[in-house]
């Protein structure tokens, strides 16, 4: 409840959106305006435009709808997401994803920006639409808002300026630590199947590129001479009964574990007899070797259940030599090699060949050393998952008090002292 009365959204700025000139007109485009698109509100920094990615030229503005907004505009995304906003503080237009608020006399627009912000939610729901949500110009218009006097506006503006900024400092240095983290994660298997546990271990050069010197004692061997692999394959689509049955079909979608227990799909035992599905009993390597995952990771899991597996996977099933959680581990240690390995397929994906993924060389420990190595990595990242679990829990926190300050500070319930 608000103790600042309400007024319809309207009778403070005059809304308007934007437009796309011609993109295949080369005269329209790389001007001197510039055209605000929901990216450059994404990407906005402190909630702030200063600049755009793209610009057009004054023929482009008049070719279209779009219209010039001086700065302190809100540009307000309508759709894919609905409510991200940033306050514009260069004079620009917009392409037709985003409104633009121009603030009308006795407007503090930071303090609407606040206001906003706060309300996101509110106006996610308010989206209409079959194909995709999108917030209606007369559903926005119609937005009731709180509307203090200037002087209180500026105020808690001023307020919240300063204190969201010192929280919003905070979770960005969560954030940080966050990605830290998942590096250190991620390094843990390179470290650990590079040099083992024994750091005074005499060394020798593996003759393998990604990997250097390992321990002496070690062998080195292409990884086709390790596992046997096992492609996959997609059932006819058409055919109800060769799907939703109870056989787990994995595709790169469930590689976000480390474990698969189950797929998102599941196909038939039909659909196993009459395709070239094969199954693939439990403790294979799963990986990904097509598709643009591959242009920045290479997913790895193992299989705690026989599952299936689609086109864009591989099964490895190791010999008697490689533990798979090991080699799991030095697969994730190659993650930066094999991405780099990756070519495109004439379709613009990524595809790792198996023929390059068989000749990865493998560095292969005796066996209980493997199995040492591995329950190390796992205890080292129990550690950080711990760490990485309350940070984020923390960054939820920082979340939730910040909204509640910001609703609490535009709807009259804090105290706050006019500014000089």
């Amino acid at each position: 409840m608000s103790a600042f009365p309400n007024i319809a959204i309207r009778h403070l700025f005059s809304i308007g959106s934007g437009a796309t000139p011609e993109s295949g007109n080369p005269d329209y485009w790389d001007g001197d305006i510039f055209w605000v698109t929901p990216e450059d509100v994404s990407a906005a920094k402190d909630g702030k435009i200063v600049g755009t990615k793209r610009r057009i030229t004054d023929d482009g503005l008049r070719s279209c709808s779009a219209r010039l907004s001086p700065p302190e505009t809100i540009v307000l995304t309508k759709r894919a997401p609905i409510g991200q906003l940033a306050v514009a503080e260069v004079e620009l237009c917009s392409n037709q994803g985003c409104f633009l608020l121009e603030p009308g006399s006795g407007v503090d627009p930071q303090f609407y920006f606040h206001w906003l912000n706060a309300n996101t939610a509110y106006l996610q729901i308010l989206g209409r639409g079959s194909t995709f949500m999108e917030l209606s110009t007369d559903d926005l218009k119609s937005l009731r808002v709180p509307h203090p006097p200037i002087h209180v506006q500026n105020s808690i503006a001023g307020f919240l300026n300063e204190n969201v900024a010192q929280i919003d400092t905070l979770i960005e240095a969560k954030q940080k630590l966050l990605g830290l983290l998942a590096e250190k994660r991620r390094t843990l298997a390179a470290e650990a199947v590079m040099r083992g546990l024994d750091r005074s271990a005499p060394l020798r050069p593996s003759g393998i590129d990604w990997l250097g010197d390992i321990p002496a004692h070690w062998a080195s061997v292409p990884l086709r001479f390790l596992v046997t692999f096992m492609g996959g394959a997609t059932p006819d689509t058409k055919k109800e009964e060769y799907w939703n049955g109870k056989i787990p079909w994995v595709s790169p979608k469930d590689m976000k574990r480390d474990f698969i227990t189950d797929a998102e799909d599941h196909v038939s035992e039909q659909a196993l007899a009459n395709s070239a599905l094969k199954m693939i009993d439990e403790d294979a390597v799963l990986v990904v070797v097509r598709g643009m995952i591959l242009a920045h990771s290479f997913p790895t899991a193992i299989n705690n259940v026989p599952v299936t597996i689609n086109q864009d996977m591989k099964a490895l099933r190791c010999d008697e030599r490689i533990s798979p959680r090991f080699l799991k581990a030095v697969l994730e240690g190659a993650t930066q090699y094999l991405v780099d390995q990756a070519d495109s397929s004439a379709h613009g994906t990524k595809k790792l060949e198996t023929g390059v993924l068989g000749a990865l060389g493998i560095p292969v420990p005796p066996l209980d050393e493997q199995e040492q190595i591995v329950a190390s990595i796992a205890e080292e990242r129990v550690k950080i998952d711990k760490l990485a679990t309350a940070t984020e829990r923390s960054i939820g926190i920082l979340k939730e008090r910040r909204s509640a300050l910001i609703a609490a500070a535009v709807t009259g319930q804090i105290d706050i002292p006019e500014a000089a």
